[in-house]
């Protein structure tokens, strides 16, 4: 039940009309979130609700639930944990709690996620020196959305412990947090504080606030089904399948859709998610703000997935001492979160090397302060530079990103620096959609509001002939098809 789907948007006016019904009451509206949450979970799971009334053998439907019982249990373990933390204050047996929950959650990342990575690599190294290593593959499950399942419980666990956040939310509440329908599967990475603390609260949901959610929803489906879905299906998979058989000038175009493909494809789901979020009463945290505008590596990072930037500052790179230790050690430190970072997008060693490109990259835009003194007010030419710059950078390592493996990012790369010209391939469909997506990405934001104001201002029938209009316009610019979110193979 992908949320730019037409069963999806049915699904949320179905709870929606609920949620507000008992939203006085408590157990009522928590155990509707919960069971919608359990719903669009499973959905991902291919497990249709029949399957529960006898439509599939009770072995079959097990092994389907397999991923689900592992996050009940995952969160069960951190229940007792973070319990354990609140009854008591010694200090070394909260801290011996805090440890078993990140060794706990991480096993469950490196078990389910890195173990074939770990069989690859070490059969790779040892079998040239003729030290036989398991030749089959782990065909281990991946459950979907763990990455972001276990960040989110170490920074639960983490904050309780830090006395950032209360140990007295019960099993329902951090089961919900864990699995909250609107974000469970890509994120945002939401803190305890800014959703589990809200859960005991009657909501409220004004007409504006309404309003603004629905706009917010329609412009994260514009952002993916119009310009994400045409630049993956129009020039992106395409080049990236076969980049031998286009030239070098449509290889660079079509690395540059991909990073446009890329951000309008994650920034969508993550305003329909803000935007279902608000609808309940939510507040979710921005991802995004408009990155392809920085200055340097550095802002960059603080403007893309800053729910997942913000996390590896607070939970990895300060804790490693961040910028507070001496140049070398604040180098491993950029190295070492850009690295693991890198590698929490896949089990792949290409995502370490994106990561390590980016960590040094970063580590030479700190030498260059260090040695320069940071600018605070650097000139037009300077910013102008130093946004072309950081762009090219990213364009260039969103190749090994997008591409399957190293050899077939070697290949593109090849492709696109041998200087054949040639662009036939790319369709006028195509090059509307580019200068779409560069021109709505450094417009003013007060364009946005202004627009989002007019919306709420025009009568009630107005705005939903507005709605109806910008679904048929979708519907008729889309891709027939429905394509996944990009970020849910992470």
């Amino acid at each position: 039940m992908l949320s730019h789907s037409l069963q999806y948007v049915v699904f949320v006016i179905a709870v929606f009309a609920l949620y507000w019904a008992v939203h006085r009451h408590y157990w009522p509206r928590m155990l509707l979130l919960l069971a919608a949450s359990l719903l669009v979970y499973v959905s991902f799971l291919q497990v249709p609700l029949t399957a529960f009334v006898g439509g599939m053998p009770p072995g079959e439907l097990v092994v389907k639930l397999v991923p689900l019982f592992i996050f009940i249990a995952g969160v069960t373990v951190d229940h007792l944990l973070v319990k354990g933390m609140g009854a008591t204050e010694r200090p070394g047996l909260r801290k011996a709690l805090v440890v078993l929950s990140i060794v706990s959650n991480l096993g469950l990342l490196a078990g389910f996620k890195y173990l074939e990575l770990l069989r690859r690599t070490v059969a790779s190294l040892l079998g040239p020196w003729g030290v036989e290593v398991r030749p089959e593959p782990f065909h281990l499950l991946l459950p979907v959305g763990l990455s972001f399942f276990v960040f989110q419980s170490i920074s639960y666990t983490v904050d309780v412990y830090k006395g950032k956040a209360s140990s007295e939310h019960s099993f329902v509440e951090h089961l919900l947090y864990m699995l909250f329908f609107p974000r469970v599967l890509s994120g945002p990475i939401v803190r305890a504080s800014e959703l589990m603390a809200h859960f005991r609260e009657v909501p409220t949901l004004s007409s504006d606030d309404g309003n603004k959610a629905l706009f917010r929803i329609a412009v994260g489906l514009v952002k993916k089904l119009v310009i994400a879905d045409v630049l993956g299906s129009g020039i992106v998979d395409p080049v990236f399948g076969s980049p031998h058989a286009y030239s070098s000038a449509e290889c660079a175009v079509a690395a540059v859709a991909y990073t446009l493909e890329l951000y309008y494809d994650f920034s969508g789901y993550s305003d329909i998610a803000i935007g279902v979020a608000s609808l309940f009463g939510f507040k979710f945290p921005e991802n995004f703000a408009r990155p392809y505008l920085a200055k340097n590596l550095f802002e960059f990072w603080n403007r893309w997935h800053m729910s997942l930037s913000s996390w590896l500052r607070d939970y990895l790179y300060i804790p490693l001492g961040g910028n507070r230790r001496s140049k070398p050690r604040v180098c491993f430190n950029l190295m070492m979160v850009m690295v693991l970072g890198g590698l929490w997008h896949g089990a792949d060693w290409r995502f370490a090397v994106w990561g390590a490109v980016h960590g040094v990259a970063l580590c030479g835009v700190r030498c260059w302060w260090w040695f320069k003194g940071k600018q605070q007010e650097p000139g037009p030419v300077r910013v102008a530079a130093g946004m072309l710059a950081t762009f090219t950078l990213v364009v260039l390592t969103r190749v090994v990103f997008r591409a399957p493996d190293m050899a077939h990012a070697g290949e593109f790369y090849a492709r696109m620096l041998a200087g054949i010209p040639g662009l036939a391939n790319v369709g006028p469909l195509v090059w509307s959609m580019l200068a779409i997506a560069v021109i709505a990405h450094t417009l003013p934001m007060k364009l946005y509001d202004t627009a989002a104001l007019v919306f709420l201002k025009l009568p009630a029938p107005a705005r939903a002939v507005v709605l109806v209009l910008l679904g048929l316009g979708i519907r008729q610019l889309s891709t027939l098809e429905t394509r996944p979110y990009v970020y849910l193979q992470f």
